[in-house]
Parts: structure tokens; sequence; C-alpha cells
């Protein structure tokens, strides 16, 4: 017989697990801007235009047409250069933007990063192109094993992830996550939560989306574009690990992520869940809403869904209002899983270059077309100051 005494049942708040905040330690884009997030930015404040790409910057699209709209590419790479010459050849185009990405935020994180960390990769399909066209060659062929069998690990959800794993040593955790508009979201959710349960100590968290004939059909037969609203593509990779560790190894934070909240509604309660979704992301990181001083929304150019995004944040916000946005959509056009990452390194980078106010925080939304809503909220860092220098 155990001779342990009565213990007090477990309360709600002795299951939560402790809060974790996830600091940004450093941060890169690839978009229509160019390469850098400082392009990316540069394109935001107005400095430099990202307009439609002309045909020579285009990506091989392998014979196939776009649809008549607008298109914003990332200017053409010297992928040799980047990345060396070793395997390159039957890489996609997704997992190359997703490598330079990586191997950008690598180059600038301020230490070693250890063979444990990992790799959270945040998609809707992984490579639709990649896909449909090896789909399609099973048809044409004789025989369907006639296919180029080294083309199939691009069909894989998890070949980027797995390429930037490989080509960088990291052995940690490595996890795709296929969430669409929300994918950047979910995958910063899942990197605090393997942080909290002590699976990974330093994570990659990236995504990446390509221009393709195939998803560009698709967003046009949809309807759920506008008519004059771009197609685009870009990739983008923070380096993030707890707040602590950060402190302790003397690394400057670039931007601290306090929460990562998701939810769902049924078709017609997009609004009220989104609302919901941001106020229950404001109430568990202590922020309030008069400390938003900037928001990213994540439906800008989509049919509807812009104005039920726009109805949520006033009504999360109230008398606060709604503050300046970070509109990374408007500037580079419709970049579906890649957007929230691009968003992300767009604030990282807006703080480095202009400061921060003491406190100052910004939401980043995303909204989905299967009634998926998520928000993120993200801090400046503490010990960066507004700069008054106009230069």
């Amino acid at each position: 017989m155990s001779t342990d005494t009565a213990r007090p049942p477990l309360s709600a708040d002795d299951l939560a697990p402790a809060p974790t905040t996830l600091a940004v330690t450093s941060a890169a884009a690839l978009s229509p801007a160019g390469v850098g997030s400082a392009a990316l930015t540069a394109v935001l404040d107005g400095t430099v235009s990202a307009g439609p790409a002309a045909v020579e910057d285009l990506p091989d699209l392998g014979g196939e047409t776009l649809p008549p709209r607008p298109v914003r590419a990332v200017p053409p790479l010297a992928y040799e250069e980047l990345l060396g010459r070793k395997g390159l050849r039957n890489l996609d185009r997704t997992t190359r933007l997703a490598l330079v990405a990586c191997d950008m935020a690598l180059a600038s994180y301020p230490g070693t990063v250890s063979p444990g960390a990992g790799v959270v990769m945040g998609t809707a399909t992984g490579s639709v192109r990649s896909s449909g066209e090896y789909s399609l060659r099973t048809l044409q062929a004789d025989r369907p094993y006639l296919v180029n069998p080294s083309l199939f690990p691009n069909t894989v959800m998890n070949c980027a992830a797995g390429q930037v794993a490989i080509r960088n040593g990291l052995h940690g955790v490595n996890a795709t996550v296929a969430g669409g508009a929300l994918a950047g979201i979910q995958a910063l959710r899942y990197a605090r939560n393997a942080v909290r349960q002590g699976q990974a100590a330093c994570l990659l968290v990236a995504g990446a989306e390509e221009l393709s004939a195939q998803s560009g059909w698709g967003w046009q037969r949809s309807g759920a574009l506008r008519p004059d609203f771009p197609l685009g593509e870009g990739a983008a990779a923070l380096v993030v690990e707890p707040e602590e560790r950060a402190r302790a190894g003397g690394r400057p934070i670039l931007a601290r992520v306090l929460a990562a909240e998701v939810g769902f509604a049924p078709r017609g309660r997009l609004t009220a869940a989104l609302a919901g979704c941001v106020r229950r992301a404001l109430e568990r990181s202590g922020v309030a809403p008069a400390d938003v001083r900037s928001v990213a929304p994540g439906a800008t150019g989509q049919v509807g869904a812009d104005r039920l995004e726009l109805r949520a944040l006033r009504a999360a916000l109230g008398a606060s209002g709604l503050p300046p946005a970070v509109d990374v959509r408007q500037a580079v056009g419709e970049t579906f899983s890649a957007t929230v990452p691009l968003q992300l390194a767009a604030l990282v980078e807006t703080w480095r270059q202009r400061g921060a106010h003491p406190g100052e925080a910004a939401l980043i939304t995303a909204l989905g077309h299967d009634g998926s809503v998520g928000c993120l909220v993200v801090r400046g860092p503490a010990d960066c100051a507004v700069r008054t220098d106009p230069r």
C-alpha cells in the first residue's frame, strides 16, 4: 500500500505548459523585391517598386503559360554560386528558394548553429508544379515506370525541409506543416511546442512558394483573387530559440514571438472567429490592443476575405483603432504559404532599421478558405529604442 499523503487535484494552470517566448535571432527573405529583407522593406516603404516581372525574369515554366494577370517573380539567382553545383540538377524551384533563404538566415545567425538544431517548414502541398508534372509524365509515358525516378523526391511534401537539413547538417527535429495560408503560423506554433517539450533548442522556421502555371491557373479558375492582383512567389527563413537561451548566449534579439494562435469556424462566422483568435492571442501574451502599432494582414487581394479580415481586426482592437499595415502581399502578390514568414521577416527588418517603441507589438493574421484562422503576436526587441536619425 502506498504511504503517499493525499494531494490536491491538479488545476488547469498546473497542466498548462510554462509560457515560451521564441526569440528571432536571424531572418532572411527572397521576394520579387530582391534578395534580402531590406529589399522587401524598401518596396513596402515605397522606395523602390516591385512591378510586374519581365518575361526574361520569369522562371522556366516548362512550356506552360501563366494566366492573364500581373506576375511578380524572384529575380534570377545564381544558384550554383549560392549553393554549390552538387545535387542541384534535379531540385525544383521551391526547394532551391527554401535552400537559399535558409542559408542566408544561417549565415547571419550571430553564433554557431549546432547539429542538434532542426527545421520546421510551412507549406501548402509542397511543389504543386513538381507533383503535377510528374503525374502527367506517368500518363504520357508508354509505361509509368519509365518516368525519371530522380524527379520523384520533388513531389514529396517534405522535400525542401529534408534538403535544408541534409545540406546544413541539422540532425534535430525535421517537420513539414501543411497549412496553406496558415502554414507560417502553424510552423511557428509547432516550433514553440517543440521547444517547450525539450525536443529542440534552436530551429529554422521557413516557408517557400514558387511561381508556377499549375498554381497560377488554380488561383485564376477559383476566382479567389481580385482580377488585378498579382501572382507572386518568395521564401523566408527565421532562426528561433527560447529568449532565455538567446540572452545567455549574448545574441541580439530581433523580435519576440509571444503567441501563435489558430482556430476554425464554419463559413459565415469567419469574422467572429478571427476576432476571437486575435483577442485570445493578445490576452495570452499580455499585450494590450493599444500596444499594437502595426498589423500584417494575410488576405489582401482575396475576394471577400480581405474585408472579413479587416472587420475582424477592427472588432478585436476596438477603441484602439486599426494601426498602419505592413502589407507584404500588396507589395509582392499572392505568396500563399510563404506569406507569414515574409511578413515576419519584413517586420524584423522594419524594427532593425527604425527601432521599436517600448512595448511595441505587431499582429500577423491569416485566413484560409476552409474556415481556418490564425494570428501571431510579435513584440519588437526589448533593448531597441526608436531611432531619431532620419538616415
